[in-house]
Order: C-alpha cells, then structure tokens, then sequence
C-alpha cells in the first residue's frame, strides 16, 4: 500500500517502489480495496527486494513491524530510516474486522509516509 499511496499521492517529487523478503506472489486483494477505498488504483506487484540490489535510493524507508519479522538491512546508497505498520494481511477476525485493519493501516501509511516524505523533498 505504501508504493501506491506515496506514487499517488507524492508522484510529482517522489517514486515509491516496494519489496519484500517473502513476497507473497500477489497484492492482496484487501488492499486494493482499501486503495481503492480512497480513490488510488494500483497496478502493481508483488517483488522480491533481492530485485533492487544494487539500485541507488534517495531515501530507503523500511516498515516491518516487528524485530522478530525479517526486516533487510539495505547496504545500498541513500538515507535509511525505519518506520513501523502493523502487517494486515496477519489480522485476524470477520471479513469486515480484517477489513477494519487494512483501512487502518492503510490510513497510517498514508498520514506517516507523506510527512516523511515531505520533510525530505
């Protein structure tokens, strides 16, 4: 969610990609809904951050949200900072609690990601 929120939102100053450790292979439906929720329709995929090795970042923004969960150390160029989401694809409940959580996250992501980002144009 936060590759589409930041390009959607920050695309003039900023280009969000996203990767994990263990992607699933998928978006997961519920966040498209949540995007599309608030007007922002991803395309995207899910990638492996291996696929960015070597690429230079102005700003590498990691967003685990927990130690225990394996988050990477990035040892390429660019300013590093960490800022931590709960994972909703972990929530638990009804279709509308899980629902629930990925607006809150989403809606997180969104507040705490561009004031970060816009601290850093």
């Amino acid at each position: 969610m936060a590759e589409a929120i930041v390009n959607a939102r920050l695309g003039a100053e900023w280009q969000a990609v996203s990767a994990g450790t263990k992607p699933a292979g998928y978006v997961h439906p519920k966040a498209l809904a949540a995007l599309s929720e608030i007007g922002i329709r991803h395309e995207g995929r899910s990638k492996l951050a291996d696929e960015f090795r070597g690429v230079d970042f102005d700003l590498v923004v990691t967003v685990c949200d927990s130690a225990a969960e394996e988050c990477p150390v990035w040892l390429g160029k660019g300013k590093r900072t960490h800022h931590s989401f709960a994972d909703p694809a972990k929530a638990e409940g009804t279709d509308d609690e899980i629902m629930n959580v990925f607006r809150a996250v989403r809606d997180d992501i969104e507040k705490e990601m561009i004031a970060l980002l816009m601290i850093h144009v």
